[in-house]
Parts: C-alpha cells; sequence; structure tokens
C-alpha cells in the first residue's frame, strides 16, 4: 500500500497516485472529454461551448448569471465562451427590458437547428465509451451526489 495515512474514520488511506479519487475524476474527466472532441468537431464546438448550448436547448433564453450556475462556472469563464458562441452565429445577448444590468442569452435559429445535428453525439458517445445505458445512469448518480457533497464540504 506504499506510505498511507489515517483518513478521519481511523482507516488508513494511500498517497498512491493510482489510489486517489480526484486523479481518477481527472484522468476520467480527460478521457471523456477526448471522445467527445471528434463528435463535436462535426458541430464546429468545443466541449465547453458544446454544454452551453445543452443549457439552451434544454431552458430557451437564459439570463447569463444563470447560465454560470448551471454550468458550475464563474462569469469571467464564461464571457469569452459566450463571444466565440456569438461570433459562430450561434448566440446572442441581449438587455433585459425588465432589468438593463441583466444579460439573457437567446439562441439564433443557427443555433436552434444545430440542435438536431448535435441530437446523435450522447449515443455516439455511449457507443464510444462501450458502457451500457445503465452503467451509465448509476455513474452520473453517483458522480453528481459526489459533486454535491463536494460543493458542500467547499467554504465559499
Amino acid at each position: 500500500m506504499g506510505r498511507g495515512y489515517e483518513d478521519r474514520s481511523g482507516a488508513a488511506a494511500s498517497l498512491l497516485l493510482d489510489d486517489q479519487l480526484c486523479f481518477a475524476l481527472y484522468a476520467a474527466q480527460r478521457a471523456v472529454t477526448a471522445a467527445y472532441r471528434p463528435l463535436l468537431a462535426e458541430l464546429g464546438l468545443t466541449y465547453p461551448q458544446y454544454l452551453t448550448m445543452l443549457v439552451l436547448w434544454e431552458r430557451g433564453e437564459i439570463p447569463v448569471k444563470e447560465l454560470g450556475a448551471a454550468l458550475r462556472l464563474d462569469y469571467g469563464t464564461v464571457s469569452p465562451l459566450l463571444k466565440r458562441l456569438e461570433a459562430a452565429g450561434l448566440v446572442r445577448r441581449e438587455r433585459s427590458a425588465a432589468d438593463e444590468r441583466s444579460v439573457r442569452l437567446v439562441l439564433t435559429e443557427e443555433g436552434e437547428a444545430m440542435r438536431e445535428r448535435a441530437e446523435a453525439v450522447p449515443a455516439q458517445l455511449l457507443v464510444s465509451t462501450g458502457l451500457e445505458g445503465a452503467e451509465i445512469a448509476r455513474l452520473r448518480a453517483d458522480l453528481h451526489r459526489l459533486a454535491d457533497a463536494a460543493a458542500r464540504a467547499t467554504p465559499e
């Protein structure tokens, strides 16, 4: 087991790289993002742009602040992402008539039309992983639970 330490429960914990949850998550995230890359290249999207489009296809127009919260990204990360989507003609930003400080994101016709082409992406990724639908559903639920637990454990 190599050099270890004890966690809060008193159980021995390893300091080996392959025993770390963070490394398993990091490696999985990189591999999944790489698997998406050729699928999204056909749409002309990067992975973060795809996630943004997923939120818009699901919710329609949305305040930029809510988009950032949905993606768990800060404004400094969201803003350049939106500029690129705007330049590609997929979205437009509009000031709220009710509150000039609020900016909402709206799909263009081109952005809406891309949805149909993107509908095959989730199934194609599933095939490329070799995992079954039930396995993916369990894994996704476990990862959401982990993300929520980690967020609760993180001081603001």
